[in-house]
Parts: C-alpha cells; sequence; structure tokens
C-alpha cells in the first residue's frame, strides 16, 4: 500500500498557503501537514510566521514538515523577493493556495505603488506571484492552484474606469472587485496550463474570520470550512479545471468571469500593473 493510500493524500508534496498565520489559511496549513505535505507557512511578517509555525506543532503539525515565507502582500518588491527565494530552494511547488486576503478598510487606502488596498492584496499580489512562480509550478505532474473566492463576486463589478474607487468607495464593493477579479484570473489561468494540471476558484462557506462580517451572517469554525479547501486541494480529488465552487460543488461564476472582453482587459490591466516585475516569456 503507497503512502498515499495509507492517510496521507499530500506525501511527498510541497504545497504554499498564502496567509497561513491565522484563521482559514492556517487550518488549510494544519490538515495539508497532517496529510503528509511539506508545507510553505507564508505570512505577513516573520513575527507572524514563527507564532503559526509554534501552533501549528501544538495542534499537532509535524516539524519536519513545516517552512516559513515572508512577504507584505502591500508591497510588490516583497512578493518578488519571496517568489525569487522560493524558485531558487524548490524545484517543484505542487500545490498553491491563494488564501491570504483582507476584508477591506472602512476608507479608501492606497498602497505605495498606487493601487487600492484590497485589490492589491487580494488581486495583484497573488497574481504577481502565481505569474512568478510558473516554473517551479509546472515541473510537477498534477499541480494545483486553489484560490479562495467569495460569492461577493457576484454583485461586483470592476470599474474599469476608477479602479482605485476614487469617487465612490465602500469597504464591500472594494472587496468583491477583488475577489471578481482574483475569480476571473484562476479561470483564465486553467484554460493555459499544462496538461493534468488543475486550477480553481472555492467560496468554501463563511468561517468566523476577520471577513465574516462583510457577509452579514453567522460564520462556522474556520477549522470546519477548512475541510472544503483541503478536499479541493487532494491529488485524489476529481476537480473540474478553471471551475468555481461554492463549498464543494461546481456551480456557476458571475457572468463577467467568462466575458472575453472583461478578462482580455483584466488579464492586460493586470500585466502593465506589475510589468516592472514580471519577466517577459
Amino acid at each position: 500500500m503507497s503512502t498515499a493510500m495509507s492517510g496521507y493524500p499530500f506525501a511527498d508534496r510541497t504545497a504554499l498557503v498564502t496567509g497561513a498565520t491565522n484563521g482559514l489559511g492556517l487550518q488549510t496549513a494544519l490538515r495539508l501537514a497532517r496529510g503528509g505535505a511539506r508545507v510553505i507557512v507564508h505570512g505577513q511578517t516573520a513575527q507572524n510566521t514563527d507564532t503559526a509555525a509554534a501552533a501549528l506543532v501544538e495542534l499537532g503539525a509535524p516539524t519536519g514538515r513545516l517552512e516559513q515565507a515572508v512577504a507584505d502582500f502591500r508591497h510588490f518588491d516583497a512578493v518578488r523577493a519571496l517568489a525569487d527565494r522560493l524558485a531558487e530552494e524548490h524545484r517543484r511547488i505542487d500545490l498553491l493556495v491563494l488564501n491570504a486576503g483582507i476584508s477591506a478598510p472602512e476608507r479608501r487606502t492606497l498602497t505605495d505603488e498606487g493601487n487600492e488596498l484590497a485589490f492589491q492584496v487580494n488581486y495583484l499580489a497573488p497574481y504577481l506571484l502565481t505569474r512568478l512562480l510558473e516554473r517551479p509550478l509546472a515541473r510537477g505532474t498534477d499541480t494545483r492552484i486553489v484560490a479562495l473566492g467569495s460569492t461577493l463576486h457576484r454583485t461586483a463589478n470592476i470599474d474599469w474606469t476608477d479602479l482605485t474607487r476614487a469617487k465612490r468607495y465602500s469597504r464591500i464593493a472594494a472587496y468583491g472587485q477583488s475577489k471578481l477579479a482574483l475569480t476571473t484570473f484562476v479561470t483564465a489561468l486553467a484554460q493555459w496550463l499544462p496538461a493534468g494540471h488543475t486550477a480553481l476558484t472555492v467560496h468554501p462557506g463563511v468561517a468566523e474570520t476577520a471577513t465574516r462580517p462583510l457577509y452579514g451572517t453567522t460564520g462556522r469554525p474556520a477549522g470546519e470550512v477548512a475541510e472544503t479547501v483541503v478536499h479541493l486541494c487532494d491529488p485524489g480529488a476529481e476537480v473540474v479545471n478553471g471551475g468555481y465552487y461554492e463549498r464543494d460543488s461546481v456551480t456557476a461564476a458571475g457572468p463577467q468571469v467568462s466575458d472575453k472582453r472583461s478578462v482580455d482587459r483584466l488579464l492586460k490591466l493586470s500585466e502593465r500593473l506589475t510589468s516592472e516585475l514580471v519577466p517577459v516569456p
């Protein structure tokens, strides 16, 4: 019986979980490590990742399966430095969980690069990281990219003429815009992956985390919600490449996600906003 068949579905796999220092990301990292994966625990600061690593070990994650990685998604240079380091140290990354995100601040806030904060942290930084890790992600035989989306993308729109929402800002609109962009990118990305590789977006349910107030409802425990994410990460689980999932069921995403004009416009915009950092193919 193989190691994977004897209860370790992620054996011999390297997984990068962004935003893994608390909440849903921490619980996802825990389950992946328990399942045999070598987990790269990403956080905003070294103090955050130190604390998270200690918490994961206390919760039962094997110490030897954890690695720490630091990058503040509010700064593109930090994302580039992280990607460079990981590409140098890991020939192959088998699983990328794009979990890092914020609920958007009450007041409009811009990053040093001039982007609306939620749009950069929730979308542009994950976009940039994924692009910069193309080679190690391509070297696996069945690499999977799982992005944490939101049902709020359905009622959102990307304001092409006012991307930073200077004229009319609301945190729900900013958050929804960022998650719509992420879902659109991951759905488009799926079409370009090597054979056997998959990418999908999932809204696993509302968890009791910092984003819960945006939904105006109660949330479930983060550990319970993480079970859905980990199931979709499992290389043995059949998934729809490019699919949008709500919990463990694939469903139709918002219409803008598959609108060719919107997709092309977003990809060109994303490339322009990160052009100094993304290498020319």
